[in-house]
């Protein structure tokens, strides 16, 4: 019996379609990174464990995908001694694109020059549950500055937001926060040394609602008082100014939560100068639960399509230190191509020409006809035209519907009759309209009418 052809669950084949699609995406995402002067990098799909393992907090530690050493490594091993099996596993997935890059960064100091701008397209995969718009392998497109303390950067984020989003047509939002803001709100409901289990919990507000936050908060330890005190501050509201003129007063006796206002107001005061299309709002219940974030805090949400954040990211003043180099502060973005992509389908956002991959076929009507077009052919791929020849002499009708399953736009026709008289028939499949054009003229004329 044959077998079955599966895929593991929460992966997905991409269709030519598809394909077409994404690169879109991922073409217009590149376009924007190179115009801030950011360079193109790739690291390995798996990394080892070591340089993986502690980064993401224990949420993140239990999504890696291990890696075993070979297919036999473990042959014959029960559960329980597969678990006391010494280097068992050494390598894993990577579960995101910021932590290799740290890892190469210190591998690669003497090489490099410090602002150092790279972004970043890869897959990354995560063990977690697969449903709508999450998955086990997924792209992210990442863009990060290192080696920096400027708040010009943040700035420089935001705008690359704004841009990436209006050039896909998706409007969104985006929301920002501060890790130091966080700490200083742990202060200042007296569980400093909850500043982990708070930002795990809140970063799930939008998830599970308050409530359940709330339960999870005493769950954590935090006293019923304290909860108390940090639902107002989660629920303010206003705008980005207002909330930060009772912030200062809320954290006025933290030291750290004031230096996170000080930033978040001068983050805003410069985004108000680029007058954004983006709207960029200040989201105290936004956390982030990865451990490497010290300071400002990114999500950007689309507004007409109900999914997941589609872009996240933050400040990381020690990434590096991990590894030996310490104090290299960092920040940086993360696009998920994967939920752009849903959205901009949901929504219908595609431009017509992505979904086709040839933009001319000439008709085979045998094998005169097939030898007399191959200059033309020629000329059009010069021209820069992706173009293609039926394979096969057959029925005008079989290549006509041929041409309408791909979606290719024109359709050159030439027999007998064009030959004689040195012009192409040429039909647009789109309006069913066909003219004649002089053998010459024909890629200027296919280019001009598209």
């Amino acid at each position: 019996m044959a077998q079955k052809p599966t895929i593991p669950k929460g992966t997905r084949d991409f269709s030519p379609a598809e394909m077409m699609r994404r690169q879109y995406i991922f073409d217009t995402i590149k376009q924007v990174f190179r115009t801030y002067g950011f360079a193109p990098l790739e690291t390995p799909a798996m990394e080892n464990l070591s340089t993986l393992l502690g980064k993401y907090g224990d949420e993140g530690d239990k999504l890696l995908f291990k890696i075993l050493n070979s297919g036999d490594y473990a042959a014959g091993l029960t559960d329980d001694e597969m678990r006391h099996f010494p280097k068992i596993s050494e390598k894993g997935l990577r579960y995101d694109l910021t932590v290799p890059f740290a890892r190469y960064v210190v591998q690669h100091q003497n090489e490099l020059s410090f602002p150092f701008k790279r972004y970043q397209i890869q897959p990354v995969w995560r063990a977690d549950r697969p449903q709508k718009g999450r998955y086990r392998e997924f792209y992210q497109c990442d863009v990060d500055v290192i080696g920096t303390r400027s708040l010009l950067c943040e700035v420089e984020l935001v705008e690359i937001v704004d841009r990436v989003f209006r050039a896909l047509g998706v409007r969104a939002i985006l929301k920002m926060n501060n890790r130091k803001i966080l700490y200083g709100i742990a202060e200042a409901i007296g569980h400093a040394d909850k500043m982990m289990d708070i930002t795990v919990a809140i970063d799930k507000l939008d998830k599970i609602g308050l409530d359940n936050v709330k339960a999870e908060l005493l769950e954590r330890g935090l006293t019923p008082e304290a909860v108390g005190r940090l639902q107002p501050i989660l629920e303010l509201e206003g705008f980005n100014t207002q909330k930060i003129s009772k912030l200062s007063e809320i954290l006025a006796n933290s030291e750290t939560g004031r230096l996170g206002i000080e930033e978040m107001r001068t983050i805003f005061s410069y985004v108000e100068r680029t007058n954004l299309d983006l709207p960029v709002e200040l989201d105290l219940s936004l956390a982030r639960g990865l451990n490497y974030y010290t300071g400002a805090i990114f999500e950007v949400k689309a507004l007409d399509f109900a999914i997941g954040s589609i872009c996240g990211g933050g400040r990381y003043d020690d990434l590096t230190g991990i590894f030996g180099l310490k104090g290299l502060s960092g920040v940086g973005i993360s696009f998920g191509a994967d939920r752009i992509y849903d959205v901009m389908c949901g929504l219908d956002l595609f431009p017509a020409s992505v979904n086709c991959s040839t933009q001319v076929l000439l008709v085979n009507l045998g094998s005169e006809e097939e030898a007399a077009v191959l200059p033309l052919l020629r000329k059009l791929r010069d021209a820069g035209i992706a173009a293609e020849i039926y394979p096969e002499s057959g029925k005008m009708k079989k290549q006509m519907e041929y041409a309408n399953r791909r979606a290719i736009p024109y359709v050159v026709i030439v027999g007998s009759d064009e030959l004689a008289a040195g012009a192409a028939a040429v039909k647009d499949m789109r309006t069913g309209e066909q003219r004649q054009v002089a053998f010459e003229a024909l890629a200027d004329a296919v280019s001009e009418s598209d």
